[in-house]
């Protein structure tokens, strides 16, 4: 039987020549951003049947440089279409013809805006994804806009909030560079060539001459010729046609010890006596100075400018702060203690991101085999590498919404859960994210109650067909270090998802993923028909059914409501005011 193949998936081979090089005779960024959009748009234009326009690009990490002479190959597919924009998947790998062998470069998410005629926007029809990978994107796609949108104030929020004082690492290095001697301009007219079967110019075309004035910036704080490591986001804020002025605009923001930042902004021009310019794009690069051994080099100390160059330093210690939280948070390995990630305001919408993303990536899973099933409740089991994945499901007459709201409330848990004592509200994160210090009558292995720090993250369906989502981690929170009264529990992920089957009829299903040091507990529960569970989970059931009709619940969640689809899109978000 033929496997199965995405109705959008576009596949991509170019073999590298020197045109496409750098000095270096290595592929250059520009032109596999090139590459990149054009295949991510033509799967876009796949699924939408019309003319599609780059929206924005998330951010990028280059993991291997190419050579002349081997073959990259770019895979891309649409991993999720909501109103009029959708969210398209890019792989990119290359492969050395003479060996066989082959290597990850980078994946990009992509968002497109279809658009009909006259520019106007078209309804998407919805994505029916097939396999478990497919299933998993589709359903995360939703929490990668989310993250998206939050960016902007979560960097505003830690320079505001935490003030990031100025680096002096210990450098071998005691060059000072003052930053306007990195600053570049450069202006390209847009021809016919430059522009895409819309007569818009290229987005990939875009991104390539943006690549090329940041190189140039980073040349010159350095002299000595870069490597591009990260690109962060690309978000195109309006089009440009044949016939316009494009200035490109790029400067360092900051320079750290092996690494520095690069600002670069495009504005758009008719003519050469206007007077007002219209902001197309703008991103940052970091990029890094190999040495012979192709290791990185101390960098010259960048003396930023007085007003808005203190402002874009800032930001840019800012951003790597980030960065850093979110390679932390994202590269950790579950089997590995302690599986907590330390909280702070700077990684909180990546830790949402993650425990939202974890919980949704197992629920995505095949291969659950039922184990166990009475009394409406089924127990099912997912055996996979060092872990064991529980899922636990029943149906409850009860509104979807009233449940998500009673089952996201750990303050309430103890009433149904036997394990739970009590559970503090220790920090309202925002509306949706909040963090509990939990009590636990499980008596450890040094003779002593449990406690625990968890981050509960719910989220209501951005589309039809979407669950309701509670998920659960642990966090590590400075203002409440382990007691030595408590063994501090761990939980790599767990939570609820419930899904509306009709009016006043829900099915809650609860999952939890097993670490190796709880493996043991777990199996004993199964290998005796899971009594446990079981008893829990009609506890829960009855503790739903009890408060189906409880008004004050609603009431106490009134600022729960979120944004809507609509109000997600792309096509909706306002310009963002800052530049580089």
């Amino acid at each position: 039987m033929e496997s199965h193949r995405n109705a959008t998936e576009v596949q991509m081979s170019q073999l590298v020549l020197p045109c496409h090089t750098n000095y270096r005779g290595e592929l250059s960024i520009g032109q596999l951003l090139k590459w990149i959009d054009t295949a991510a748009c033509l799967s876009a234009e796949r699924h939408a049947g019309c003319p599609c326009v780059t929206a924005s690009v998330d951010d990028i990490y280059f993991e291997h440089t190419i050579s002349v002479g081997q073959v990259v190959n770019i895979k891309a597919k649409v991993n999720r279409a909501f109103n009029s924009s959708m969210e398209v998947g890019v792989q990119v790998s290359y492969e050395d013809l003479c060996n066989g062998e082959q290597w990850n470069v980078c994946k990009a998410y992509a968002t497109f805006v279809a658009q009909g005629k006259s520019n106007a926007k078209i309804r998407l029809k919805p994505l029916v994804p097939q396999t478990e990978e497919e299933k998993t994107e589709y359903s995360i796609a939703a929490e990668r806009r989310r993250m998206r949108l939050a960016h902007t104030d979560t960097i505003k929020g830690l320079v505001t909030n935490s003030p990031v004082q100025p680096e002096h690492e210990n450098r071998d290095c005691n060059t000072v560079v003052p930053a306007e001697k990195t600053r570049v301009e450069s202006v390209e007219l847009i021809l016919p060539p430059h522009a895409n079967h819309q007569g818009n110019t290229f987005g990939g075309q875009i991104m390539a001459w943006m690549e090329n004035v940041a190189t140039i910036a980073a040349s010159r704080l350095c002299h000595a010729h870069p490597t591009l490591k990260t690109i962060e986001m690309f978000h195109f804020r309006g089009p440009s046609q044949v016939g316009d002025r494009l200035l490109f605009k790029a400067i360092v923001n900051n320079a750290f010890k092996n690494s520095m930042e690069v600002g670069v902004c495009v504005e758009a021009y008719r003519h050469e006596m206007e007077v007002s310019r219209r902001h197309i794009n703008s991103a940052f690069m970091t990029f890094v100075v190999l040495d012979a051994e192709g290791q990185p080099r101390t960098l010259p100390v960048l003396k930023p400018e007085s007003g808005d160059g203190e402002r874009r330093f800032k930001e840019a210690s800012a951003r790597k702060k980030i960065r850093l939280d979110r390679k932390y948070v994202t590269s950790c390995k579950q089997t590995e203690v302690p599986l907590s990630v330390p909280w702070d305001q700077s990684n909180k919408v990546y830790l949402s991101y993650n425990n939202v993303t974890a919980l949704k990536t197992l629920v995505a899973k095949a291969n659950w085999v039922l184990a166990f099933e009475t009394d409406k409740v089924r127990m099912y089991t997912l055996e996979e590498d060092k872990f064991l994945s529980i899922r636990i499901e029943m149906t409850v007459c009860i509104d979807t919404m009233q449940a998500f709201l009673l089952l996201s409330d750990l303050q309430r848990r103890h009433e149904w859960d036997q394990h739970y004592v009590n559970a503090e509200l220790v920090q309202q994160v925002d509306k949706d994210d909040m963090i509990y210090r939990v009590i636990s009558q499980t008596i450890s292995d040094e003779n002593k109650p449990q406690d625990f720090v968890i981050l509960v993250s719910r989220r209501k369906p951005c589309s039809k067909g979407d669950p309701y989502v509670v998920a659960f981690r642990s966090v590590t929170l400075p203002t409440h270090p382990a007691d030595p009264e408590y063994t501090r529990g761990e939980t790599l992920c767990s939570g609820f998802c419930l899904w509306k089957e009709k009016d006043e009829l829900t099915k809650v299903s609860y999952y939890y993923q097993a670490t190796p040091a709880v493996l043991t507990y777990i199996t004993a529960y199964i290998a005796g028909l899971s009594s446990s569970f079981h008893s829990t989970f009609l506890a829960c059931e009855q503790f739903l059914l009890k408060n189906k009709d409880d008004d004050s619940v609603r009431l106490q969640n009134l600022s729960l409501c979120s944004l809507s689809p609509d109000s997600l899109s792309p096509d909706n978000l306002s310009p963002d005011t800052d530049t580089i």
